[in-house]
């Protein structure tokens, strides 16, 4: 079995089929990792979903805030914003399957070296205590108090962690941190002031800087797989660290790499941004 790592799909299905058959992916032998925001922004969101279920075991994605985004609005936590791309899901009869099987997906995932997650880890935490805060929001999301998280989970603050945090706080806090995270302090103070920026800010200014620079700095090189910052381009990265957002929606590539051999492969976009 071949592991494949690819970046934030965001609904491009006929991207997605085209970059999985360059790669020589087998469906039936291979496993297909996601760095989460498999929706959104492109055109195919339902496809993608359905593809995706049914690769069954060969297919383990981390949730991203679109995800997440889309979980609320399919459980009408949420209006949909007016650039939301969710109508064909939402009128799907295949829905509560779907949704029930996304809701079911983890913030963060071990796949053989690496750490696999959407934005990122605050340089704060450790690999393990990253590992266990993901784990509270997966229980969570399998309980009866999924509804009311849905509906409280947006928002910027806290921009910064407290190991106290409790309840709702403590949960939007830690998805802040693993599925919309750029910028922060060494100490995990989050900047949201940057989103789609395409000159990404990397160096600090009064403190801030890209999480994974600080968490260079304190925990040295970790074997850690991201999306979500497109902005980035896939550069930045090392030997161990891989952004795989190469800003496929926006008009730049979808890259797939073969976690066995380090092989990196791109489909350009032809179209984007979306």
């Amino acid at each position: 079995m071949t592991d494949f790592v690819i970046g934030d799909i965001h609904g491009c299905f006929e991207a997605l089929q085209t970059v999985l058959k360059k790669v020589g992916f087998n469906a039936r032998s291979d496993r297909l990792i996601a760095t989460g925001d498999l929706v959104n922004r492109g055109p195919d969101s339902l496809e993608t979903l359905r593809f995706c279920y049914e690769l069954g075991t060969h297919f383990v994605t981390v949730l991203g805030n679109h995800d997440l985004h889309l979980l609320a609005v399919a459980r009408g936590n949420r209006i949909p914003s007016i650039s939301d791309k969710f109508d064909a899901i939402i009128q799907a009869p295949d829905r509560e399957k779907l949704m029930n099987w996304l809701q079911q997906q983890p913030l963060l995932i071990n796949i053989k070296k690496y750490t696999v997650v959407h934005a990122g880890i605050p340089p704060q935490w450790s690999l393990a205590q990253a590992k266990d805060r993901a784990n509270e929001i997966s229980m969570l999301l399998k309980s009866n108090r999924a509804n009311a998280f849905f509906t409280a989970m947006y928002g910027d603050n806290p921009i910064s962690w407290n190991d106290n945090f409790v309840g709702m706080k403590r949960f939007r806090a830690i998805t802040n941190y693993l599925t919309r995270m750029r910028r922060c302090k060494a100490d995990g103070t989050l900047d949201f002031s940057e989103t789609e920026s395409w000159t990404p800010n990397l160096d600090s200014i009064s403190g801030f800087a890209a999480w994974f620079t600080h968490r260079r700095n304190l925990w040295g090189d970790e074997n850690i797989i991201f999306g979500h910052w497109a902005a980035l381009r896939g550069n930045h990265g090392t030997l161990k660290l891989l952004p795989m957002d190469t800003a496929y929606v926006w008009g730049g590539k979808l890259r797939v790499i073969n976690l066995d051999t380090g092989d990196v492969h791109h489909h350009p976009s032809g179209a984007g941004p979306f």
